[in-house]
């Protein structure tokens, strides 16, 4: 499982877009490909009906993974696909099986014909309680798989983390492209002092925040010497500023902090806004 990218499906348009773009990177990787089917067994008053017992509705749903492997196979014949049908909660299941891998895909419904996804409790599920890198994809995606545009990255200069910014940068990489490092901010409080004083705070931070943006991105650059990087820091919302830069992108990136409290796992405002809006596929990097 640790060089094995997981795909998670369920039948429907939006799962067989996911499998596609985990099926493509996986050649990029050159790592085989898991398709994890969860079967939830139906109630037992259900089961009792016609047609709609235990055994058919197995039956029925054996055939996802099965189908979905014969037709990447046919589309991708460089890459080894296996599948699995799991029983169980699904949230819970996919996180488990993707334990160790190195991603997991799982498919996100369009929202009514314009950019964006709808992300179900599954998927919100399994990215709040998975250390395993998650990418959303919709379903028009499967169309197109292979536009070349930017890796977007979501880049917070006050609280970088590595493992966010390299998983950016190595994706770029594999599709041959650049990235598009996005950092948002926003005044201090301590602005309208600076009215009052006739200092202009706005041209000030500004600067700065360009300033550090760029000397950190010229740290990675010089990682990765091949890489074509822009830079863009820009007042105001970020998760906007970020979906804005997703239509032109081929990935958008985005972190996760991972809690580990009573309370529970969260997501973030931003990712979650980033999730439900961004007109890319959605990859969330979970990060201490």
């Amino acid at each position: 499982m640790a060089h094995t990218v997981v795909a998670g499906i369920d039948g429907s348009q939006e799962s067989r877009a996911a499998a596609e773009w985990a099926a493509r990177e996986a050649r990029l990787r050159g790592v085989p490909l898991k398709l994890v089917h969860v079967w939830e067994p139906v109630p037992e008053p259900m089961a009792q009906a016609p047609l709609l017992g235990t055994e058919t509705s197995q039956h029925w749903s054996e055939r996802i993974p099965r189908e979905t492997a014969e037709e990447l196979r046919a589309r991708h014949p460089g890459v080894e696909i296996a599948e699995e049908q799991l029983t169980g909660h699904p949230a819970d299941v996919l996180a488990d099986a993707a334990k160790g891998a190195v991603v997991l895909v799982l498919g996100s419904r369009g929202m009514s014909g314009i950019g964006g996804f709808l992300v179900g409790s599954v998927g919100l599920a399994v990215i709040a309680h998975t250390e395993v890198p998650v990418v959303l994809v919709r379903a028009l995606e499967e169309r197109a798989a292979d536009r070349s545009g930017p890796v977007v990255l979501g880049l917070d200069i006050a609280s970088p983390d590595a493992s966010v910014i390299a998983f950016a940068f190595e994706e770029a990489a594999r599709r041959g492209t650049s990235v598009h490092a996005v950092n948002a901010w926003s005044l201090p409080s301590s602005y309208a002092y600076g009215l009052a004083a006739g200092v202009d705070l706005y041209a000030e931070v500004a600067r700065e925040r360009t300033a550090t943006l760029t000397e950190m991105l010229g740290e990675w650059e010089r990682k990765f010497p091949d890489a074509e990087v822009k830079g863009e820091s820009r007042f105001g919302p970020a998760a906007e500023h970020i979906v804005e830069a997703s239509h032109q992108a081929s990935l958008v990136v985005v972190g996760r902090r991972v809690r580990r409290s009573p309370l529970g796992a969260h997501i973030g405002s931003v990712t979650h806004a980033v999730l439900h809006h961004a007109a890319a596929p959605v990859a969330v990097v979970a990060h201490d």
